[in-house]
């Protein structure tokens, strides 16, 4: 008989879902954020962290197809407050990229509690999403990459735009790590990207959603409530090779169809080859910003949306919000959100 883990609806859970990655600087550190289990789809969401799942941040130093540090963190099942457990292993190296090392255990704490060491701290819990953008908008440009076709803003209106996330809420993991931490030292170039891992029944770990570049997802594979797609096991450094054309394809089809670049096909191509692999590059020790002209990791005030859609589109795109409709979402000081 199968064990539960191993069957498809131990995968459908918004505790395993990656929702936002940030990666910004801190106080002379570096700010890595992986959000989870938004509560924008239903009001009886399961809280918390999954309990058998793993959460790891992956970062790769000066361009290198594979990581070469790891933070793993897990946690243990939720007690009568709903707290959990939960531990930060680091892993360098060829650990980095196995599964089967445990590394070093760095911290261990509970969630909603700060938990530190020497260069870093960590903390975990359900905060208020910083995350912002109008539903309707992205319908509109869910249906011109279905279909190929032209953009029809005919039923959506900037001025009238309203953040479909207000109110909602998301689990996240804050990690803010020193510059004094040798691989991560001022001036280091880093590619950074996030994944959630299941336990199987033989023991191993099967990997369930990742996320690097905002907006994938949405974009690209707005159906993939399930996590079939091929990309959530993917690892990035096979992204182009895989599944370039596809990208490529597609941006060629909606800017042929809206007529934004004299070569669809060219233009598509550029466009891979920006998203993948699907890493968040980032200078340690520089002020991040996910924009037009720079994406240089990505803070909680960059409008994600905003910039995708008009590098997909290649035409300038507004998203009619700005980062003041989260402003009590945000926290100048760790862990730079603000628990719910």
């Amino acid at each position: 008989m199968s064990h539960h883990l191993d069957t498809p609806l131990a995968a459908q859970t918004g505790q395993l879902y990656l929702d936002d990655l940030f990666v910004f600087d801190g106080e002379r550190s570096t700010v890595f954020v992986m959000d989870v289990n938004s509560s924008v789809t239903r009001a009886d969401i399961k809280r918390g962290f999954h309990h058998e799942a793993r959460y790891e941040f992956k970062i790769h130093f000066n361009g290198a197809d594979l990581e070469e540090l790891t933070y793993r963190v897990a946690f243990g099942e939720p007690d009568a407050d709903g707290r959990q457990a939960l531990t930060l292993h680091a892993l360098t190296s060829t650990e980095a990229r196995s599964d089967a090392a445990t590394g070093e255990l760095v911290v261990q704490g509970r969630t909603g509690e700060v938990v530190s060491s020497d260069v870093l701290r960590l903390w975990a819990g359900r905060i208020t999403d910083p995350f912002y953008i109008d539903l309707d908008q992205l319908a509109t440009v869910n249906d011109a990459f279905k279909n190929g076709a032209k953009l029809d803003r005919s039923k959506w209106r900037p001025e009238n735009a309203k953040n479909s996330f207000a109110g909602t809420t998301v689990e996240s993991i804050v990690l803010e790590v020193s510059h004094d931490e040798p691989m991560l030292r001022d001036g280091s170039q880093i590619g950074v990207w996030c994944t959630t891992k299941l336990a199987t029944d033989a023991g191993g770990w099967r990997p369930i959603n990742r996320a690097g570049h905002p907006m994938m997802w949405p974009i690209f594979w707005p159906t993939d409530t399930d996590f079939s797609d091929p990309a959530n096991v993917r690892h990035p450094c096979d992204d182009l090779k895989a599944d370039g054309e596809n990208i490529a394809s597609t941006v060629a089809r909606v800017v042929a169809a809206n007529g934004t670049a004299p070569d669809p096909n060219a233009y598509g191509w550029s466009v891979a080859r920006q998203v993948y692999p699907d890493l968040l590059s980032y200078r340690v020790g520089t002020p991040a910003n996910y924009g037009f002209a720079v994406r240089n990791g990505r803070t909680m005030l960059d409008n994600a949306p905003e910039v995708m859609f008009s590098l997909v589109l290649n035409t300038g795109m507004t998203s009619g919000l700005t980062a003041d409709v989260t402003r009590e979402a945000r926290s100048g000081t760790f862990p730079y959100v603000v628990p719910a």
